[in-house]
């Protein structure tokens, strides 16, 4: 009985092929080429590169006799193709290998934030100038949150100028006007953000491009002060910290997914519902958070928060004025009390 393929044989087989195939053309271009510097170029060690000249040697035209298998000189440590057998050539990308490789070369052109966008597009340049008509059909790439204020935010930030905004901070939920010296645009999980000084908060910020609801370019030159720090945003814009305020909610089923969306310090089952602590940026966000969530969630901790939840939910009842007696409490209309 024939035994399986060891998981990763087929994709080792597959890539020693396209090396091989390859390194024929790489070989005739360079005749007399040092071992060492050829497997430097191509990326493998030197043992493997003569185990992929060994190969070469029981390779080429069917008949597979003298003058059909492809030959080779070596001197030293140099080698030389003496017969190519028709590979003469290396390997063209396939019209879907083109596309693809021009799509994600030019989305990687548009993020905002890459550092070296010259070289990327030039190597888009020479894709497409090798690819010639197999990628002449109108591709038009567009990312997530790329809207006319990312590009127009993009374009200020390039040309170093600093900017006045107008900014929607959603954990106070509050519209202020900020003058920025930007450092940056990032894409972060989608979303595209400005990373500057805001001269109003002495300290860098992110200020998400579609919180923005106005901006204006001014004629100064962005000027950012030495102390001023990028953030590291390798685990995520909002980084949980000890000196956060902590809540601890019980919800209910239709609510878990709030554990896949934001990072929790404990999930513990407690019957049909479950206990859930993380960390949120300040009490007023939490406030409008769990009043978003509806009746099947209950705050547990801090007992400020539950009772800024009942307060707002008994002013939100009264706002509506039905008549006595038919008005349900507040702790009915929103699950959100203290036990």
């Amino acid at each position: 009985m024939t035994r399986p393929a060891a998981k990763g044989g087929s994709r080792a087989s597959a890539d020693r092929l396209a090396r091989l195939l390859n390194l024929v053309p790489y070989l005739l271009a360079r005749p007399g080429i040092e071992i060492a510097e050829a497997a430097g170029d191509l990326g493998v060690t030197e043992r493997q590169l003569r185990e992929d000249l060994e190969l070469l040697w029981v390779c080429g035209l069917p008949g597979y006799g003298p003058g059909d298998l492809i030959d080779m000189a070596f001197d030293g440590d140099r080698v030389t193709i003496t017969y190519d057998a028709g590979i003469d050539r290396p390997l063209r990308l396939t019209p879907d290998e083109a596309l693809a490789l021009v799509v994600a070369l030019r989305m990687l052109a548009e993020t905002p934030g890459v550092a070296n966008r010259e070289a990327v597009e030039r190597a888009l340049a020479k894709i497409e100038s090798a690819a010639g008509d197999l990628v002449g059909a109108p591709v038009a790439v567009r990312l997530p949150g790329d809207t006319e204020r990312v590009r127009e935010l993009s374009a200020a930030v390039e040309r170093g100028r600093a900017l006045r905004i107008t900014y929607y901070t959603a954990a106070r939920d509050e519209t202020t006007e900020r003058t920025i010296d930007p450092l940056r645009m990032l894409m972060v999980a989608g979303r595209a953000y400005v990373e500057a000084w805001c001269r109003r908060a002495e300290g860098v910020r992110l200020f998400r491009a579609d919180r923005i609801d106005a901006v204006a370019e001014l004629d100064e030159a962005a000027v950012v002060p030495p102390q001023a720090r990028r953030h590291d945003l390798t685990d995520g814009v909002f980084r949980p910290s000890p000196d956060l305020p902590l809540i601890t909610l019980r919800i209910g089923r239709g609510d878990r997914w709030i554990t896949e969306y934001y990072p929790c310090e404990r999930v513990e089952v407690d019957g049909d519902h479950w206990l859930v602590s993380l960390r949120v940026t300040d009490l007023g966000w939490a406030r409008r958070f769990v009043l978003g969530l509806g009746p099947d969630v209950t705050v547990l901790a801090p007992v400020e928060l539950a009772e800024q939840v009942r307060a707002q939910a008994a002013a939100a009842l009264a706002a509506y004025a039905t008549p006595a007696g038919a008005a349900p409490s507040a702790d009915q209309a929103v699950g959100a009390v203290t036990q």
